[in-house]
């Protein structure tokens, strides 16, 4: 049984997005078997799709299936589930590690239904994020697995739901992983490049940066014959193209043990520590001219939100940024962060009476 809580090497788990027939998951799991370092063979049995009359998997019949690949292959196999009902035939058919998907961690009743069924249940469990960036959904799901006694959990990043035009399927927005991280840093963190890129071309560069970052594996989406897939046919690869990918990844350790890189580490890192520093000077004698703009405005009786100003700002610092090669995609985010604190200022002193007193502390210039 695979234990998250004593990973010495990233998990790499792969297999097709469903189990389609009982031919194309042999035909797969026979091709995955001999690339090096495979922790687990992935199939959905269970697949919600968003519009009904799509392939929604085989069910019961497909958990024999995959129970007879890890019988015959030698390897640990695993699944979704979305139920008590899922859980319970999971269990019968002796699935090695069972994962929780973003749908169903979106709903805590659901969350709080499959961890009941799995109250005094030693099996490992994945939790993938919710669909939409809300980090509490997701911290709330491997709570409750964890308030049932059930302490050998990952969580799997696959990315956030988004309205408008991108190049991934969905977002990674990877501080949210980070955070998590922070918040429970002995819960491995699998990434799942499949889902968040799409198309099998971008999977490399989702893959590397996941494993830059330190997450703990890579859950990559493998089918025999990915042009024919039933279901998410632009995101899987075949076995032949996991091996390449696989080969091409570039595996880093956590840290040095050499006491030059610590040294030379600690100097860099008390020179960012200094220039924070300077930054957040910088940023609340900002706020104090926000303060007295505000103030100004109460006086000439005169809205927080001025347009043209704010195009202003965003045109201007976006031209010097780029003369910098600082990234327009994060200057633009850091002067939205910026401006909305500002107008919150600017509103906080608008509606104040003029009998309050202003609670901005102010810097001294």
């Amino acid at each position: 049984m695979i234990d998250f809580t004593k990973l010495q090497s990233p998990v790499i788990i792969a297999g097709p997005c469903s189990a389609e027939s009982k031919e194309q998951l042999f035909q797969t799991a026979e091709s995955i078997k001999n690339i090096p370092n495979i922790s687990l063979f992935r199939a959905g049995i269970w697949k919600p799709r968003t519009s009904p009359g799509k392939f929604e998997g085989h069910g019961e019949t497909a958990l024999k299936w995959l129970s007879e690949v890890k019988q015959q292959y030698n390897i640990p196999v695993c699944t979704e589930v979305a139920s008590p009902q899922h859980v319970e035939l999971a269990l019968k058919y002796h699935i090695d590690v069972v994962w929780i998907g973003a749908r169903t961690t979106t709903n805590p009743f659901s969350v709080n239904e499959i961890a009941s069924a799995l109250q005094n249940v030693q099996i490992p469990i994945m939790i993938k994020n919710p669909m939409h960036p809300e980090i509490k959904l997701w911290i709330g799901a491997i709570e409750r697995i964890m308030n049932v006694g059930i302490n050998n959990i990952a969580a799997i990043h696959r990315g956030f739901f988004y309205y408008g035009n991108d190049q991934y399927r969905n977002k990674p927005l990877w501080q949210i992983p980070l955070e998590l991280k922070t918040q429970f840093p002995d819960i491995p963190i699998i990434c799942d490049p499949s889902h968040i890129a799409g198309k099998k071309e971008y999977l490399f560069e989702i893959s590397q940066k996941a494993l830059n970052i330190g997450m703990n594996g890579l859950m990559i989406e493998t089918h025999i014959n990915p042009s024919i897939a039933l279901s998410d046919k632009e995101q899987q690869i075949t076995p032949s193209e996991l091996k390449i990918l696989l080969s091409k990844l570039k595996f880093l350790d956590t840290t040095s043990d050499d006491p030059l890189f610590k040294n030379t580490l600690d100097i860099f890192r008390q020179i960012i520590d200094e220039i924070d520093e300077d930054i957040l000077n910088l940023i609340a004698r900002r706020f104090d001219v926000v303060q007295q703009i505000a103030l100004y405005k109460k006086e000439k009786n005169v809205m927080a939100f001025q347009l043209s100003r704010w195009k202003e700002i965003l045109k201007n610092r976006k031209t010097i940024s780029k003369e910098l090669n600082i990234s327009e995609h994060f200057i633009h985010h850091f002067l939205s962060l910026l401006h909305e604190e500002s107008i919150n200022i600017q509103n906080k002193i608008l509606n104040q009476n003029d009998t309050e007193p202003i609670t901005h502390k102010k810097t001294e210039l």
